[in-house]
């Protein structure tokens, strides 16, 4: 084992391959219906670099959580086009990606943030009014709605399949960061769960909603459903910083057990192609310092070397 890299990385599991975020730029790899590997690059310096905005506590929470939902489809449409095998597909535009990032935000809204009020208000009408029992059912009613659906969609094989590849992506990133060479038994000693995963940011910010609606009371309909959507920024917010530093601070730590726990259904054990994929991302991903000081730490796997560049 060298040392660790100075900096860390994140990823996301996407179709058929995993994509991974660097501090100076970003990848995804895909494995083709023909076997081959393709990967493409792009440059991206820290958001912190480019936007004071996103140097202040709070604020770069929602900052970096846009990005990272602008990056994710991105990186879909990319996979979905390469492990599908369309050679005249296009990615999607930016009018698209907006227009999949609101739409996605209306869903989680009204999945996660109204619906569990309709039930909760059903439950008052059934056992009485009460800001205690209004607050507790919507907060257990949000909680089982999401763990809910992490299992339902988990039943896909095509889902299946992107747990494995998100698998791949935590194992190689823990290997990145402990200073391990990224051979096939330095990596699959890992653990396919991660402290920063997204999975982990999601429930915290489920979880620190309960926190923050309790405190809002049990106000008009109006004003309660206006408070769903208004503070999700300020929970968003909150919800990053509470990630970062229970990631940093082992005193913090049993904040992302939850998550942990929740990525027993998220992410499986990858295979031994899947696992060539995430580090053949990451290595797009980096530098060319980095890379080198990557493969000074001994072997790579060589089929994660065998990829082509695509665009």
């Amino acid at each position: 084992m060298t040392s660790p890299p100075a900096s860390t990385v994140g990823g996301q599991a996407v179709i058929e391959g995993v994509m991974m975020r660097a501090p100076n730029r970003w990848a995804v790899a895909v494995r083709r219906p023909d076997g081959v590997i393709e990967a493409r690059s792009d440059p991206l310096p820290r958001l912190s670099s480019r936007s004071r905005l996103a140097r202040i506590p709070f604020f770069r929470g929602v900052m970096v959580l846009g990005e990272s939902l602008s990056l994710g489809f991105r990186a879909l449409s990319w996979s979905a086009l390469k492990a599908g095998g369309e050679e005249e597909g296009e990615e999607l535009k930016p009018h698209h990606i907006a227009g999949a990032m609101v739409l996605a935000l209306i869903v989680f809204i009204g999945f996660f943030m109204l619906l569990p009020l309709l039930i909760a208000r059903g439950a008052e009408r059934a056992l009485g009014e009460s800001v205690l029992l209004f607050n507790v059912v919507d907060g257990l009613a949000r909680v089982l709605l999401f763990v809910g659906y992490i299992w339902a969609i988990g039943r896909s094989k095509d889902i299946k399949r992107v747990f494995e590849f998100h698998g791949a992506e935590h194992k190689t990133i823990h290997a990145y960061e402990a200073g391990d060479p990224l051979t096939l038994d330095a990596i699959q000693q890992y653990s396919p769960r991660h402290p920063r995963c997204g999975t982990n940011f999601l429930l915290i910010v489920i979880l620190i909603a309960i926190v923050v609606f309790t405190v809002v009371g049990r106000p008009s309909l109006f004003w309660l459903v206006t408070s769903r959507i208004v503070l999700i920024p300020v929970i968003a917010g909150i919800a990053y910083e509470v990630l970062k530093a229970a990631a940093s601070a082992s005193w913090l730590a049993f904040f992302s057990k939850p998550g942990i726990w929740l990525q027993r259904l998220t992410t499986s054990q990858p295979s031994a192609d899947q696992v060539e994929v995430a580090v053949a991302s990451l290595l797009v991903a980096l530098d060319d310092e980095e890379r080198a000081a990557v493969k000074s730490r001994g072997p790579v796997l060589p089929g994660a070397l065998a990829y082509e560049v695509g665009q």
